[in-house]
């Protein structure tokens, strides 16, 4: 499965931004798609996650109540509608194909989009 993610840039805080990842290649072989994030110098964290059969959400704590993952089935694109962004949401974003939602089983990366919220 090859990702492609886009969408990120520099926002102020209390902005939005949508994050696309589209899939191509073998992507009957991914049951599930995630967003993760990485800032400078820390663990890379789970935000966001969605199951192609049936559309269904998981969120990751700094994801609740601000960030939506949604998916486009036909066009193999799960996208991250982020809503009142904060700085702390500074990272890059990556998005990742897999067979559960457990980290170890996301077998396939995208390159990145760097997401900066300035105060």
């Amino acid at each position: 499965v090859q990702l492609q993610a886009s969408g990120g840039g520099l926002v102020q805080a209390g902005d939005s931004l949508r994050l696309s990842c589209a899939a191509s290649g073998r992507t009957f072989s991914s049951q599930v798609m995630g967003w993760f994030r990485q800032a400078p110098g820390k663990e890379r964290e789970f935000v966001a996650g969605i199951r192609w059969s049936d559309d269904s959400p998981y969120y990751g704590d700094s994801a609740k109540g601000r960030f939506t993952i949604a998916a486009d089935s036909a066009k193999r694109t799960v996208y991250l509608q982020m809503n009142r962004l904060k700085p702390e949401d500074t990272a890059v974003y990556y998005c990742a194909a897999g067979s559960t939602f457990r980290y170890v089983d996301f077998g396939s990366w995208g390159q990145g989009t760097q997401v900066t919220v300035s105060s």
